[in-house]
């Protein structure tokens, strides 16, 4: 059975067909100011899959965010077909709102093949089974501010259980400095269809909640201390098949920051240590 909070997940990937090639997406009754990145990622990519032939999935994809998006409006999706090659596929996406593009998205398909294969190893980590659920941990916090709890507690579609600890955050949203480097658990909050696409748009949608947050650890800070931070771009690349209702571990860590920017890298991986995904980010990190 799943949760309340993924079926409307799922609803908001299920986007209006209003032309060829062009969609609309809508985006969750939330009290915010703007549109959560990971959101506009999932339905960008669910817009290209559905003019891509079902034996061809997304392998990649490079996506720069331009404007906040509006989340009082819906989102139109405008899909190009870029090419339709004997192995590979290619889509570009603009996502529109009040007239101008607020995102854009190039990624390319690619029917099964097998060839050479090898892969980098999952870090030696806790089981998700000994770790508690991120949520529940960081609800226990004396300290949390209300607005910060506010945002901790709402439903989510996505349990994640982090090895390192998330917190605990001050009132004034900061915490210990740590090295730039994450480890986290996740899973969906109940079973999905066995469309693969769909578990490739539900990870690109996750991929983009805690990415940026790591280019903050070794600076005491988090999302909701005194900084300014917003999703720049987002590439990521599908490896090797996998489910997004199963645990997968996000391992995360941050190389540089500089400019006002925080550059962050991820490497996704099954239980069994199968490498399935990767993911690159740069986003705006700066002091207010």
């Amino acid at each position: 059975m799943s949760d309340a909070s993924l079926i409307r997940l799922l609803a908001l990937l299920d986007l209006e067909k209003i032309e060829e090639n062009v969609f609309r997406g809508t985006s969750p009754a939330e009290p915010v100011q703007r549109v959560f990145g990971g959101q506009v990622l999932a339905q960008a990519l669910a817009a290209a899959t559905r003019t891509v032939a079902a034996n061809r999935l997304c392998h990649s994809f490079h996506a720069y965010f331009l404007r906040p998006g509006d989340p009082k409006v819906p989102i139109l999706y405008q899909v190009d077909r870029s090419r339709d090659g004997g192995s590979f596929t290619a889509r570009r996406v603009v996502a529109i709102q009040h007239g101008v593009p607020i995102f854009t998205l190039a990624a390319s398909f690619q029917r099964n093949e097998t060839g050479f294969e090898h892969q980098s190893q999952m870090p030696v980590v806790p089981e998700p089974e000994s770790l508690e659920d991120d949520q529940q941990q960081l609800l226990r916090d004396p300290g949390l501010a209300p607005g910060i709890r506010a945002w901790v507690a709402r439903e989510r579609p996505f349990e994640t259980r982090s090895v390192l600890g998330r917190g605990p955050f001050g009132s004034a949203g900061e915490r210990s400095a740590r090295p730039p480097v994450d480890h986290i658990w996740l899973k969906t909050r109940g079973l999905l269809p066995d469309d693969p696409g769909t578990h490739r748009a539900l990870l690109a949608f996750v991929s983009d909640m805690s990415l940026l947050d790591t280019a903050l650890l070794p600076h005491g800070k988090s999302i909701f201390a005194d900084v300014q931070v917003a999703s720049l771009d987002h590439a990521m690349w599908f490896h090797r098949p996998f489910r997004a209702d199963e645990w997968l571990l996000y391992v995360q860590d941050s190389p540089s920051a500089s400019g006002a920017r925080g550059f962050n890298r991820g490497a996704i991986y099954k239980r069994d240590g199968t490498l399935v995904a990767s993911v690159a980010q740069e986003g705006l990190i700066r002091p207010r």
